[in-house]
C-alpha cells in the first residue's frame, strides 16, 4: 500500500507499470474559476483489464478526478499520460474516445427521442455510419439485457432502466476504460446487484478496465482490484482492498467506515482472541473461514447451532 506522504516522496512516475498502463494522471492539480482547489497533486493510474475503485466522502474530489479522466476538465499543472504518451491540452479533449464516463444522474446523459437514438449518439460521434452505430447500439442493449427498451422514450423509464441505458450508450462506443460515478446510487438491492454483476462482466467479457467512483465500501470490497482513497482533492492512500479496508485508522482519516463484514470480523477476532490469518471481504470467505475452524476443532457447532434441521441438510423426514 502507498500512502500520500510516500507517494509524494516517490513521485508518480516511479510507480508506473510499463506496458500495462492505459491512463495516468501524474501529480495533477485543478482549480475551479471561483478559486476552489478541486485536485492537488493527484496521482492516479488505470492498468489494463482491472477494476479500480475511487473511494471518499462527498466533496473529496472524486467527481473532479472523473472529469479529468475523459478530458472534461484539464489540470493547470501536472500531466495526463495515455498509452505512454503525454497529452497536450488540445489532445485531452479527445480522451472521451478512450474513456467513457457514466455520470451519477442518468438524466444528464439521456436526451434523444428514443432509447435507441440515445445509445447511437456516441457511436455516430465517433464517425460510424448510421448502420454501424445502430448495430453497436443494439449489441450494447442486448449485452445489458434491455433490448426491449429500444423504442421507449427515456423519460418514461425507471431509474434503474435509465442507468442501464446510460451504460449501454458508453459501451456502444467500445472505450478502453469505462468510468461509473456512484453506479448503484438510488437503486434497489436487485438493480444494485445487477449493476455490480455488469461491472464484473465488462472486464471479463469485453476486456474493459473499469473505474468506479463510490463511497460504498462494500461494493468496492467485492469488485475492485485496487482502491484509491481520496481526501481533499488528493490521494490519501492506494492499495489492495484488504490493505485499505482493514486499516480502520486510515479509513477514519478519510471520513469513512470499514464495511460491516470487516467490522464484524474484527470484532469476532477481538472477542475470541483469534489472531486473523485471513482477512475476508466477502460473506462466503467469512463462512469458509468458520467452516475451516470448525473442521479443525476450534468451534463447537452444537454449542452455537444445535442439531442441523432436515431442511438445511436436504434429508427427508421419515414418516411414522
Amino acid at each position: 500500500m502507498v500512502r500520500s506522504n510516500q507517494a509524494s516522496e516517490m513521485g508518480c512516475t516511479k510507480r508506473l507499470r510499463a506496458g500495462e498502463e492505459i491512463i495516468h494522471i501524474d501529480c495533477a492539480s485543478h482549480m475551479y474559476p471561483d478559486g476552489t482547489l478541486g485536485m492537488h497533486r493527484m496521482c492516479f493510474q488505470v492498468l489494463k483489464n482491472e477494476i479500480v475503485a475511487i473511494c471518499g466522502p462527498n466533496g473529496a474530489g472524486k467527481s473532479t478526478l472523473v472529469e479529468h479522466l475523459n478530458g472534461t476538465l484539464t489540470p493547470y499543472e501536472g500531466r495526463i499520460v495515455v498509452g505512454g504518451k503525454e497529452l497536450t491540452d488540445t489532445e485531452s479533449g479527445e480522451l472521451w474516445r478512450e474513456v467513457g464516463v457514466v455520470f451519477q444522474n442518468p438524466d444528464d446523459q439521456l436526451f434523444a427521442p428514443t432509447v435507441l437514438d440515445d445509445v447511437m449518439f456516441g457511436p455516430l460521434n465517433l464517425g460510424m455510419t448510421r448502420e454501424e452505430a445502430r448495430n453497436a447500439a443494439l449489441d450494447a442493449l442486448r449485452s445489458l439485457g434491455v433490448s426491449e427498451l429500444e423504442r421507449k422514450l427515456p423519460a418514461h423509464l425507471s431509474w434503474g432502466q435509465k442507468r442501464l441505458v446510460s451504460i449501454a450508450g458508453i459501451m456502444a462506443m467500445k472505450p478502453r476504460i469505462i468510468v461509473l460515478d456512484e453506479p448503484t446510487s438510488g437503486l434497489d438491492p436487485v438493480n444494485s446487484r445487477r449493476i455490480e454483476d455488469l461491472i464484473v462482466r465488462m472486464r471479463a467479457e469485453h476486456g474493459m478496465s473499469v473505474v468506479v467512483a463510490t463511497h460504498d465500501l462494500e461494493l468496492a470490497a467485492r469488485i475492485s482490484d485496487r482502491i484509491y482513497l481520496i481526501r481533499e482533492g488528493s490521494v490519501l492512500a492506494e492499495g489492495s482492498p484488504v490493505e485499505i479496508l482493514y486499516d480502520t485508522e486510515l479509513l477514519g482519516k478519510a471520513s469513512l467506515c470499514a464495511p460491516p463484514l470487516v467490522r464484524m470480523f474484527l470484532d469476532y477476532c477481538r472477542r475470541t482472541g483469534v489472531e486473523p490469518k485471513r482477512r475476508p471481504l466477502r460473506g462466503e470467505e467469512f463462512i469458509d473461514m468458520l467452516v475451516d475452524r470448525e473442521k479443525a476443532g476450534d468451534i463447537d457447532r452444537d454449542l452455537y447451532f444445535g442439531k442441523i434441521p432436515n431442511y438445511v441438510t436436504g434429508d427427508r423426514i421419515s414418516e411414522t
